[in-house]
């Protein structure tokens, strides 16, 4: 169960996920807003400047995969949601690290916890490691934890 992503397609999964759990009231995602949401100037590493058409493409090959798919709610616009909870088993802890894995790339444990935590409580860094340790330790890992990297004193978390 390989999943290799591009960096449009980790944005599109990452800005799904944030907005459904920061913003429910407006989640499911018509495109619009999913253009927005992946090119927010806020939260995200690095910025980018995606076209519709790049969204387009990324995300029918994400419902392929079983990634996303277009929300079954009526409406006059097409709106997108991500399935990376049902599909992968994660709790809230986990999916949260995860969306911020996938919007800003590698990060320390302390860094995880103070963003995720918008999306999920993570009461303490314990917490946030127990739960970045079940997507580390799954048959297929979904994180890694890094080499601490010269001159820095902690060590980072990157996405898979």
């Amino acid at each position: 169960m390989d999943i290799i992503l591009t960096l449009t397609e980790c944005r599109i999964l990452g800005s799904l996920v944030e907005k459904e759990m920061t913003t429910p009231d407006y989640y499911p995602l018509s495109l619009n807003g999913l253009l927005n949401a992946c090119n927010q100037k806020s939260n995200r590493q690095p910025v980018l400047t995606l076209g519709e058409d790049e969204i387009v493409e990324a995300l029918d090959r994400l419902r392929h995969s079983g990634l996303a798919m277009q929300s079954r709610e009526g409406g006059r616009v097409a709106k997108f949601c991500h399935t990376i909870r049902e599909k992968l088993h994660l709790d809230e802890m986990e999916l949260a690290i995860l969306a911020e894995l996938l919007l800003r790339g590698a990060q320390t444990l302390g860094e995880l916890r103070s963003r995720a935590d918008r999306m999920a409580k993570l009461d303490s860094l314990e917490a946030t490691e127990t739960a970045l340790c079940e997507l580390i330790d799954r048959d297929f890992p979904l994180a890694v934890k890094l080499p601490r990297q010269a001159g820095h004193k902690e060590c980072r978390y990157m996405h898979l």
